[in-house]
């Protein structure tokens, strides 16, 4: 091959290492990987590092010892004397992934403006004998101020102010882009059919597994079925315009081992056309049977960063534009139920932070997230005392969500360490309001060192909220209602026990012989379960202590509404007819949207009352602005 490999031979040609360069890698394949799951097979994926950073990461190839990418990034290098560190690891989902082997490209080695093939050899420096496979790579070293270069690059050429005017707090381009989406990905995932058995009973205990990029969503467990409903629905985002490709995989779901892969499918989010719902059934590579999906590209135009300086809600002009299209009565526009407001959140600064680095310093940055949607500032190095002045823009899908703001310390080869998290609900919010709250730990318990300095404005539509309940006919439904019987009850059960009877003995049994694992195992997703039902009971219990206790003023005054109706309701109206109208509009919602997911009124308006741990966790601790942070940390409320 035309490149050295991971043997660290001296380059023969001297070029300067100093300057900018763009590095093209294209990921191709790997040659006899090492096996590191039981199945004698590797869920391989591949880390490249840059100066400690991690820069890409490549897809994920189930179950392939020999996988094949074809994977293509671009990254900007400012020092040819810091090798690529590339390094391949085994996905284990719920565990940490196993380590494959890395090798090191020399940059200083590669002749420039031309691609060149490269195979690494891949090694593990407790194990240098192993022999762990090789990854074969293209790669082109360009220097930025070439004239290939600037040919190449003055079509897609952007403003040039940015380093200059973020040159203070190194915030590489990648991870700016990292920050803002340019849409939404809606999916429903409705079913899957006709999927491989996996259990020896012949049957299996579907889930699925999304991947866009970084971002990950899994499914619920459908247990013992071929033909799965799942009926869920979901918000990716979009980083790129041209879209991106959506990873889809279908695992069994096994107790006390490793869940069995059924198989996996692709999608091109590019292909689709933007603002419309496409349904789509995918057809699983490898394996047989489909997925069945809804997907929706929408554009994200109020999802947005900013410096104080340009502060939407500060431009009175703009301000009265907003107010109006959500709160003014007499606007004249339509009501968008989707449409129901936007928060701003100008995230100032934070004192006292935890030193997290052996210097008694620390690198923090700021995570705010909104539902699905995440954005982060800057990070500031090596400091306690942080200055950010960032203004973050948010859409709002339901009032009723909590602002969470997490601060962590940025680490040049590991995750980010945790510093601190504060919990806002909106309807608790005073917008225009500049606070300073406690930063709290991870379970929001209890606070930490440090504080943030935040100051928040939400405008939403109140009729947005309001729900519009759609009625048409059914026949059946009807019929049974209107000609219902006390009597029949009692029969209805005097039949099923019958039906039972004759059912149940015609049937085979059949015996299982159960090893003392598979017995532990199934009782311990019993005790499990029994603690997730009592949770859950106590958990509703405590949201309807807390309507009654006007713990959220506005959802007590809800409930005040709903139950007036009901009596007026129930007073001038049949209990009969009443049902009846329920029952119509509970029946034929598969008739007017068969894709439609399912819900429950009455617990997606309990969702929304927190519950006695959430009260706590929500609580607001703040401190007088004026305090100094030793005094703040002797007077915090514990």
């Amino acid at each position: 091959m035309g490149a050295p490999c991971s043997s660290g031979v001296p380059p023969e040609r001297s070029i300067h290492s100093s300057g900018m360069y763009k590095l093209e890698i294209e990921l191709k394949r790997g040659n006899n990987l090492a096996v590191r799951d039981r199945g004698g097979s590797s869920d391989p994926y591949v880390k490249f590092k840059l100066a400690g950073k991690e820069v890409f990461r490549s897809k994920t190839i189930h179950k392939n010892l020999n996988p094949v990418w074809e994977e293509k990034t671009t990254l900007v290098v400012d020092c040819l004397s810091e090798p690529l560190y590339v390094k391949v690891f085994d996905y284990d989902f719920g565990l940490q992934d196993d380590f494959m082997g890395s090798a090191y490209l020399y940059l200083e080695s590669l002749e420039q403006q031309r691609m060149i093939p490269v195979t690494l050899a891949l090694k593990d420096p407790h194990h240098p004998d192993q022999d762990l496979g090789t990854l074969e790579l293209a790669v082109n070293l360009t220097p930025k101020d070439s004239p290939v270069e600037e040919r190449r690059d003055s079509t897609v050429r952007m403003s040039a102010d940015y380093s200059s005017q973020f040159s203070s707090v190194r915030l590489s381009e990648l991870h700016r882009k990292s920050q803002l989406w340019r849409g939404i990905v809606s999916i429903a995932l409705i079913e899957g059919r006709n999927l491989i058995p996996m259990d020896p009973n012949g049957l299996s205990d579907p889930y699925v597994k999304f991947r866009l990029g970084p971002q990950k969503y899994r499914s619920k467990t459908v247990p013992k079925t071929l033909n799965p409903q799942w009926r869920e629905q979901f918000d990716l985002h979009l980083y790129e315009e041209t879209g991106g490709v959506l990873e889809i995989t279908v695992w069994d779901r096994d107790t006390g081992r490793r869940d069995d892969f059924i198989g996996r499918c692709q999608l091109d989010l590019s292909t689709l056309a933007k603002e419309q719902t496409h349904h789509l059934e995918l057809p699983l590579e490898e394996s047989r049977g489909y997925v069945v999906l809804l997907v929706t590209l929408t554009a994200s135009a109020a999802v947005s960063i900013a410096d104080l300086s340009v502060t939407p809600l500060d431009d009175p002009q703009e301000r009265r534009e907003i107010l109006k299209r959500y709160v003014s009565p007499t606007s004249g526009r339509s009501v968008n139920c989707r449409d129901v407001g936007i928060v701003q959140v100008k995230v100032m600064r934070a004192e006292g932070l935890m030193a997290a680095d052996v210097t008694g310093k620390s690198d923090p940055f700021c995570v705010l997230e909104l539902n699905n949607d995440r954005l982060q500032t800057h990070t500031v190095y090596k400091n306690l005392n942080p200055e950010w002045n960032k203004v973050f823009t948010f859409n709002v899908k339901d009032i009723h969500s909590v602002l969470e703001v997490t601060v962590f310390d940025e680490d040049r080869d590991r995750s980010a360490d945790f510093l601190g998290k504060v919990a806002l609900p909106l309807l608790h919010i005073r917008n225009g309001e500049q606070k300073s709250y406690v930063l709290k730990n991870k379970e929001l318990t209890g606070p930490t060192k440090g504080v943030i300095y935040l100051e928040i404005d939400v405008i939403y539509n109140t009729v947005s909220l309001i729900p519009v309940c759609l009625m048409s006919f059914f026949q059946l439904f009807v019929v049974v209602v209107w000609n219902f019987e006390l009597y029949m009850l009692p029969l209805a059960l005097l039949l099923l026990l019958v039906w039972n009877y004759f059912f149940s003995s015609s049937r085979e049994t059949e015996s299982e012989h159960r090893g003392f694992m598979d017995k532990l195992y199934a009782i311990q997703d019993v005790f499990i379960s029994v603690q997730n039902a009592l949770d859950e009971v106590a958990s509703h219990g405590e949201r309807i202590k807390n309507t009654v206790n006007w713990t959220v003023p506005f959802l007590s005054w809800l409930a005040i509404t709903a139950l007036c109706s009901a009596t007026v309701l129930l007073y001038l109206i049949p209990l009969r007819y009443l049902v009846l109208a329920w029952g119509v509009n509970k029946f034929t919602k598969k008739l007017r949207d068969p894709y439609m997911i399912d819900n429950n009124e009455l617990l997606d308006f309990l969702s929304r009352v927190p519950s006695d741990v959430q009260v706590m966790q929500y609580r607001e601790l703040k401190v007088d602005p004026g305090q100094s942070p030793s005094k703040r940390k002797r007077t915090n409320p514990s």
